[in-house]
């Protein structure tokens, strides 16, 4: 009886710890992406003014409930782990439940970008891993003791975090959860498409938009989002179809120096389009170095755009900043420069000074600002098929994802 308790309980363990440790992971997949979830909830609990310590607070939290996750899984410092676990599961209960009553418009987080849940999703979710908390640790006198190559299975995992958590704050994520992913198509390109169905007999259907985090959707009656959007509007258009596959729509609104609006920018051809979603945080060398950077895709066919969350003005006191420095091709850059707002280039690429490459509307792949292509790639990527520069990126991110996760999994469970 003792041994089917003690089994049944370390099940229990087993479970929560999963959820810890692939919690933890997807926010330490998009550290970027958890520190605007940070700021959200520093909004809902009116401390904006600690929206400086979200990356930090963002990474450590995610870190910590990665880490827990482990030692629950391999079963070490069992009695010291439930106290921090339970002292978390109190925490997000808590927030939870908080949740639940002020219904504010946003996300709880609790996965990253991957998996949204409702507020009553969040609490339910809360509540059941509590009862397995419960279930796991008490009586503390009888959780038992681990084996000791336990240790050096939790090692190897906690090391393994260290890189990936390295990785993750140095590039762009392996894995793109949000809408501005690989083969999202923009919506200035598919209006472009339709205008070449104009011939065809019309058909309408109900579009419902919804918006969330400053950014719009269209939802149809059958996949309506959840309560953390928020209904805007509803709108009779045109159906499309002709065989083509469900596409996620993505808008690029941008205005020039005249505050000109535009968002076709990169709805035709090849283009190049660096983001700079933080200008305050990049120095004079490195706005030379993106400069150069569009320059050698210019040179091998791309479109360069230069996207920078700011207004006309701060642009051009950036420009005045870089002429004054003498590093930079500023008739280039001023040349390449459009604005946009801070959510939908910090969605475009994580980051800061990255680049995005578009073909025809169609969002083909992204790099962080310190993996920019060289020239020899950038001719390689000026004649290359675009799906076959998009396929190979969409494969290499998810299958390292998934043996990080892999080799994770196997060591606490195996060894």
């Amino acid at each position: 009886m003792n041994l089917v308790l003690e089994r049944g309980k370390r099940f229990c363990g087993y479970i929560v710890g999963i959820v810890f440790f692939i919690s933890g992971v997807l926010k330490l997949l998009d550290p970027t992406g958890t520190s605007l979830i940070v700021e959200e909830y520093y909004g809902f609990l009116h401390t904006g003014f600690l929206d400086f310590s979200a990356k930090a607070v963002a990474v450590a939290l995610s870190l910590l409930e990665a880490v827990t996750g482990a030692a629950l899984i391999t079963g070490l410092w069992r009695r010291i782990t439930a106290i921090v676990t339970l002292v978390i599961m109190g925490c997000f209960l808590l927030i939870s439940i908080a949740l639940l009553v002020f219904d504010p418009v946003m996300d709880c987080g609790c996965f990253g970008e991957a998996v949204h849940l409702t507020h009553l999703q969040t609490f339910i979710k809360n509540l059941v891993l509590s009862a397995l908390c419960c279930a796991s640790f008490f009586p503390f006198s009888a959780l038992g003791s681990p084996k000791k190559r336990k240790y050096v299975a939790f090692s190897m995992v906690v090391s393994g975090l260290g890189v990936f958590t390295v990785y993750s704050l140095t590039y762009i994520p392996l894995v793109n959860f949000t809408d501005y992913t690989a083969s999202a198509r923009l919506e200035a390109s598919e209006r472009r498409f339709d205008r070449n169905f104009q011939d065809e007999p019309d058909e309408y259907e109900a579009v419902f938009i919804y918006e969330k985090d400053g950014r719009t959707r269209e939802f149809g009656l059958e996949n309506l989002p959840d309560s953390t959007w928020t209904f805007v509007s509803t709108e009779t258009v045109r159906k499309r179809e002709r065989g083509r596959a469900m596409e996620t729509n993505i808008s690029l609104p941008v205005i020039d120096a005249a505050g000109e609006y535009h968002d076709s920018l990169a709805a035709q051809g090849k283009v190049m389009a660096a983001s700079v979603y933080a200008p305050e945080k990049l120095s004079p060398r490195k706005w030379n170095a993106l400069t150069e950077y569009l320059g050698s895709a210019q040179a091998n066919g791309f479109t360069p755009l230069l996207l920078v969350a700011a207004s006309p003005d701060t642009g051009q006191k950036i420009i005045e900043m870089l002429e004054n420095d003498g590093r930079t091709d500023t008739g280039l850059l001023e040349s390449l420069l459009y604005f946009s707002d801070y959510k939908t280039l910090v969605s475009l690429n994580r980051s800061n000074g990255g680049a995005t490459y578009f073909a025809d509307g169609f969002l083909i792949r992204k790099w962080a600002f310190k993996a920019l292509p060289d020239d020899a790639r950038m001719t390689e990527l000026g004649t290359e098929e675009p799906t076959e520069t998009l396929l190979s990126y969409g494969t290499v991110g998810n299958l390292t994802f998934q043996a990080f996760l892999l080799y994770s999994f196997a060591v606490m469970l195996l060894l």
